[in-house]
């Protein structure tokens, strides 16, 4: 029988402290090399109607522990982007027998595993003694962010900024409701960001809305909102400062990493000589230890996000254990 899921049901099962541990240990088999993730495929309609999207991969282990001994998981997510709405889904079967375990809707599944990669990112790869975070945005994204952050690092204190005042008054409301750490609402990007440990760009923006000369040393930016290859979020500076940049794939970050893609188009970076240096890196070397997430208390470190897979994989196995485990859902017989 297939499990059926909804966003009540992800929302009941999930955390933000279990999805950081199932990504983590997604990330530590991608750096043994025990990870198969396909980049995005994207088909966009006639007359730029919308897109649908589709992210393959195939994660080993248990339900709920990517590292155990096990067959894993195998399936996809996939989603739209038509007329202004946005709607998502993950088919998760079994790599053992190939059964389609679950069907579960993925918005709420998608934001948190984005923010556990950020946050898993921000454990290996911010200082010790990271406190302050500036977050760009104040979306759904942004929210997931904040949950991270504050479960990688004991925060003191998050500095916010959107374009929008009243929106970002209420948001910090919501996180600091949420994380219990003081939320202040920012006049500016650039005084955020001056003041911050940790940046978080989590933007629908096409062009920077942060600058690399606003960082302090030592300072660590998690770049989440853009995976289109003539979009960024962040400027040539950052890339161009960045000791360290650590990517959720490298094969999917040479199609889609705007943030990275356009400082090589003009001449300021490139991703195949970083790669080369050991500077780029994906962030499963990392977590695998394979790599130093930090060459110094003074270098600047970038995490690329881009959203994987195998994120979506490794977290729906998690919910479709615990669902399993509760009750949740709703059984139908569907490909026997």
């Amino acid at each position: 029988m297939t499990l059926i899921l909804r966003e009540e049901d992800v929302r009941d099962t999930l955390t933000m402290t279990d999805t950081m541990r199932v990504v983590e240990g997604m990330f530590r088999r991608q750096g043994a090399g025990e990870v198969i993730n396909h980049p995005r495929v994207r088909i966009v309609l006639p007359e730029g109607r919308g897109v649908a999207h589709t992210l393959p991969a195939w994660v080993p282990g248990q339900p709920g522990d990517p590292e155990a001994t096990g067959q894993g998981f195998v399936g996809l997510k996939t989603y739209t982007a038509v007329g202004g709405a946005v709607r998502f889904v993950v088919l998760l079967s079994s790599a053992e027998d190939g059964r389609l375990l679950a069907i579960i809707e993925a918005d709420l599944l998608g934001q948190m595993r984005t923010g556990a990669a950020s946050g898993v990112a921000t454990r290996h790869m911010a200082r010790e003694d990271a406190r302050v975070v500036a977050l760009l945005g104040a979306g759904g994204q942004a929210r997931t962010q904040a949950l991270a952050m504050a479960t990688a690092r004991p925060i003191s204190r998050f500095l916010v900024y959107s374009r929008d005042a009243a929106r970002r008054e209420a948001f910090c409301a919501d996180i600091a409701s949420i994380t219990g750490v003081e939320a202040t609402p920012t006049p500016s990007a650039e005084e955020a960001v001056r003041a911050a440990d940790i940046v978080v760009t989590a933007t629908t923006a096409r062009e920077p809305v942060m600058r690399g000369e606003w960082l302090r040393p030592g300072a660590h930016v998690n770049a989440m909102g853009s995976n289109w290859g003539y979009r960024r979020e962040v400027d040539t500076e950052t890339v161009t400062r960045s000791a360290l940049i650590a990517v959720d794939d490298l094969a999917q970050a040479r199609i889609e990493a705007g943030d990275l893609l356009i400082p090589e188009r003009e001449g300021a970076f490139s991703l195949e000589e970083a790669r080369a240096s050991g500077r780029l890196v994906e962030l499963g070397a990392i977590v695998a230890g394979k790599t130093l997430g930090r060459p110094d208390a003074d270098a600047i470190t970038l995490f690329k996000s881009l959203g994987i897979g195998a994120e979506d994989i490794a977290t729906a196995a998690h919910i479709y254990k615990l669902a399993r485990e509760r009750g949740l859902g709703q059984e139908i017989a569907l490909l026997p």
